[in-house]
């Protein structure tokens, strides 16, 4: 579906639409930044589909040229997803009464799993009025109390900031994590630890090495047999992190790597035949984003399998020169001890009810993630150990 809508005060027309490839890669790509998560990935996604989010992308025109891009999602999230006991029993007696009571619905400009992005070619104040009119429309359109931008870096902050004198409130959410790769080999990498962290990295590997002999190999693609394997353990990390906002269906898996050829790359670790290990990621000749991961959970201490990825990780990025090492949000502790810098993140978000605005603004003040965190708050320290 295509919705095309002319803006008569400025003179722009905005397009939206369900599937990318319903825009011309073209326009897309003269607007957009040039990063990894684009209209290939943006297509992987369509194809696949997501339960809880539904995905579409709005174009901007000046007559017939593109001048912005952007995706964005509605968000109809429960909030008692992660809520267990008796407090759990006692949510689903109000939600009988009240159903709608434990969620949230949302008109959000970014992507469910990863940071937003917005391309502007243009006067960015002008712009940034026709893409928020337009949200504005759809949340009215699908009854969504709120309007946001989710997890936009620094680099957005000039043309998101002026949303705060319009309604928006500003907090920070999970930030990335990014290690500069500027190493000839590993171990020149280790000496930029701490002697701590140094001892415990080395002590871990001397368990590990020659004592297990592990099956590793790096492709592009995988079949359908490994594609089960590597489900299954996707499967298995989501259960046991809760990860509830997100879950990628299978067809993502498969789909990714004929959508980007040679830019995906599936890690995978066998011992005896099984898959106690992989790593999903996509790489650029700057950068490798280590995507997803999962665990044999039954031997995961006892061979240090975190570390073992990371180390092969790595030695991967300095042998093909890549100069930049993105692992992602949680699990921020042993990332913050491996040497990671957390990059900082923001969302972006407007109640539609302007009555309820000063209560909402006032309460994401207490929103930031460091308070239930503590690496996150050493994190953004230099490194101390």
């Amino acid at each position: 579906m295509i919705v095309s809508k002319r803006h008569k005060r400025s003179g722009f027309r905005t397009v939206v639409v369900k599937k990318i490839t319903d825009i011309p890669a073209d326009d897309w790509n003269k607007v957009y930044p040039d990063v990894l998560e684009s209209y290939d990935f943006y297509k992987t996604l369509d194809e696949c589909g997501l339960d809880r989010f539904s995905l579409f992308y709005m174009m901007v025109y000046d007559h017939k040229i593109p001048v912005a891009a952007t995706a964005c999602f509605i968000m109809d999230y429960p909030l008692d997803t992660s809520i267990n006991g008796p407090l759990r029993r006692a949510t689903n007696s109000i939600k009988k009464m009240f159903p709608n009571i434990f969620s949230i619905k949302a008109v959000v400009c970014g992507m469910p799993m990863s940071q937003g992005k917005i391309g502007i070619n243009g006067d960015s104040g002008k712009i940034m009025k026709v893409i928020l009119r337009r949200m504005e429309q759809i949340a009215k359109k699908k009854k969504a109390p709120i309007i946001g931008f989710k997890d936009f870096d620094k680099a957005h902050t000039k043309i998101l900031d002026p949303l705060r004198k319009i309604g928006f409130a500003r907090f920070d959410s999970l930030p990335t994590t990014m290690l500069d790769v500027k190493y000839k080999d590993f171990e020149e990498y280790l000496m930029t630890l701490s002697s701590a962290s140094r001892y415990d990295l080395r002590r871990k590997f001397k368990k590990v090495d020659g004592h297990v002999n592990f099956d590793f190999k790096i492709v592009d693609a995988i079949d359908d047999g490994e594609l089960r394997e590597v489900y299954k353990l996707y499967l298995d990390i989501v259960a046991k992190h809760d990860m509830n906002f997100e879950l990628l269906p299978i067809e993502f898996f498969r789909n990714i790597s004929v959508n980007m050829p040679g830019q995906t790359k599936y890690f995978l670790w066998r011992l005896n035949g099984k898959l106690v290990m992989f790593l999903f990621g996509i790489a650029s000749k700057n950068i490798f984003i280590d995507y997803y991961v999962g665990f044999d959970y039954s031997i995961t201490n006892q061979y240090h399998l975190y570390f073992v990825k990371f180390r092969e990780t790595l030695n991967w990025c300095i042998k093909h020169g890549i100069k930049h090492y993105e692992m992602g949000i949680t699990g921020y502790e042993p990332k913050r001890r491996l040497g990671f810098d957390f990059v900082p993140l923001y969302i972006y978000a407007k109640l539609r009810n302007r009555a309820l605005r000063p209560a909402f603004a006032f309460l994401c003040q207490f929103l930031k993630f460091e308070n239930f965190d503590p690496a996150l708050k050493k994190g953004r320290q230099q490194r101390s150990i």
